[in-house]
């Protein structure tokens, strides 16, 4: 079984000692990989690059930027690849959960 691990930040955040940062988590990947559990980590691109899809009463609606409602959390993630951002928007609002709650789309960094 594979799990996502989402990791949150405050994208304003300042004073951040960058060249640590990476540091950091170049360990903490080469201990994934020497474990052998890690699938894959691709960063995502900043959440102003985010579009959310929901259904309403049949409805889709598209929202640019990541604007779930408060009350809701992430509760899972696919990776598809498109070959652009409508597609990618076709597909979330396939998903199951557009009809109760909402998608966000993200791109993923290629760097």
């Amino acid at each position: 079984m594979e799990y996502a691990i989402l990791i949150f930040r405050d994208e304003s955040e300042t004073g951040v000692d960058w060249a640590q940062r990476e540091a950091d988590y170049e360990s903490y990947f080469k201990a994934l990989g020497e474990a052998g559990v890690m699938r894959g980590g691709p960063r995502l691109e900043p959440s102003t690059t985010a579009t959310t899809v929901a259904i309403r009463d049949g409805q889709r609606l598209i929202t640019d930027g990541p604007f779930g409602e408060a009350r809701e959390q992430l509760g899972g993630v696919f990776v598809l690849d498109c070959a652009h951002l409508d597609e990618a928007l076709e597909w979330a609002a396939r998903c199951p959960g557009a009809s109760h709650g909402t998608i966000e789309v993200r791109p993923v960094t290629s760097s």
